[in-house]
């Protein structure tokens, strides 16, 4: 069976039925960041019983990746399809309210409900409805037994999400790709991956980001002596800062800006005094902020550029504001004219039936980054969002038309690359 005959066979098992029963299940089965464990041993059963060597590879009691293998006779290449399974925020009123807003509306909780050709519930789109496309597209090609010259490997991520754990319960480092990195150091490496993650375009390069903690100092002191001692407020001082700091943001992208990247940056949290102690004035005032940073630019010439400018605002406000690091992921790039970004634009020009044509202003980080950092060229392919005026709502709502398409080039992708030999590929890349 050839590569077109492979596609073809393929093409007719992957129905928008079958697609909105995969979103409904992954959807339906609560995986937040750090708690994906239950999804992920219900992924590698439904790979074991299509015939995929499946596993599923536990980091901790709440912590686990899926990953399968469909072997080929190694002659090929080996190819990833790869997506993250945790949602960003939990479905727990406990946990996510008021942050998230007043209430949970019924998309932002683990319960998938169908209306048309929409799936919608927590994570419906990002990264449930991605993790379905992988997850049906390899119980397809797997249904029909093929000759590979390569192995395919079809993985779940854990910890795909940019947090740390959930209320500091448990290791810290519970996301930022963390399972990715854990599947790859236990000797799941392909020679090329495609990650399947929101954009309607194929991706070369990610943005990294970079977290930081500015700390403002003030005095320790109480509201019935406030007109009798030393008062300095730190939570005043830093409303002061935050206005400081959201101009610097909203000229940051400008100034490294890319051909695919306009690496952003938000202020995250603040955190300052004893919620059950309004009496008095705390010591400190925390800000946090995540920046993005354009491939190429390292996390130490992020910190040095943001500490430049903390130090005039500190001079500014006659005060010594302190910044530090947090967390770092680089941002990576493959370079365009690799075997897995050409074969993706080649799928995604065939499905779409016009040229492909990159999109700019890119800010998002994706597990791509872990995966290029280790050495594996690696493509971006995804959905566009079914919504897109509610940031919540366009990662919980997922349209199987579009899941249909995504599989279509997910599948093409698999098709061209693990029926060819070593060989094949490297005379292509010459």
């Amino acid at each position: 069976m050839n590569r077109d005959e492979l596609v073809r066979e393929a093409l007719p098992s992957i129905t928008e039925d079958r697609l909105r029963a995969a979103a409904v299940d992954v959807t339906s089965i609560a995986s937040p960041t750090g708690g994906e464990a239950p999804l992920a041993w219900w992924l590698a059963h439904r790979l074991a019983a299509a015939g995929l060597e499946a596993h599923a590879q536990r980091i901790d009691d709440g912590q686990a990746n899926a990953v399968g293998r469909l072997k080929g006779d190694g002659t090929g290449a080996d190819l990833m399809l790869y997506a993250p399974i945790d949602t960003l925020t939990t479905g727990d009123p406990d946990l996510d309210v008021p942050w998230i807003g007043p209430e949970l509306r019924p998309d932002m909780r683990a319960e998938a409900r169908c209306e048309g050709p929409y799936v919608s519930g927590l994570g419906a789109s990002n990264p449930k409805g991605h993790a379905a496309c992988v997850l049906v597209v390899g119980e397809a090609l797997a249904a029909l037994r093929p000759r590979l010259a390569g192995d395919l490997l079809v993985a779940f991520g854990a910890g795909g999400m940019p947090t740390n754990a959930i209320d500091g319960a448990g290791r810290a480092n519970t996301g930022h790709g963390v399972g990715c990195s854990f599947l790859l150091e236990r000797g799941w490496q392909p020679d090329h991956a495609v990650i399947a993650k929101p954009g309607d375009f194929v991706a070369h390069d990610e943005v990294g980001l970079c977290w930081f903690e500015i700390v403002v100092p003030g005095t320790h002191t109480y509201a019935g002596s406030r007109h009798r001692l030393p008062y300095r407020n730190p939570i005043v001082t830093a409303a002061e800062v935050v206005t400081r700091l959201e101009r610097w943001l909203a000229d940051y992208p400008e100034r490294h800006r890319t051909a695919t990247a306009a690496p952003q940056g938000i202020v995250g949290s603040i955190a300052g005094g004893w919620e059950r102690m309004l009496a008095v004035t705390p010591a400190a005032c925390r800000i946090r902020l995540d920046l993005r940073i354009a491939p190429g630019t390292t996390p130490l010439e992020a910190k040095r550029e943001l500490a430049a400018y903390v130090r005039q605002v500190s001079a500014e406000l006659g005060t010594e504001l302190t910044v530090e690091m947090a967390l770092a992921i680089p941002g990576t790039r493959t370079p365009p004219e690799s075997w897995v970004v050409r074969s993706a634009v080649r799928a995604w020009e065939s499905v779409n039936g016009r040229p492909h044509e990159p999109i700019d202003g890119n800010s998002g980080a994706t597990d791509a980054n872990i995966l290029r950092a280790r050495g594996i060229p690696t493509a971006r392919v995804g959905m566009p969002k079914a919504v897109s005026d509610d940031f919540a709502l366009g990662m919980n709502t997922v349209d199987v038309r579009a899941m249909r398409r995504l599989c279509e080039v997910l599948l093409r992708v698999a098709a061209d690359t693990v029926t060819r030999t070593r060989a094949e590929i490297d005379e292509t890349n010459d």
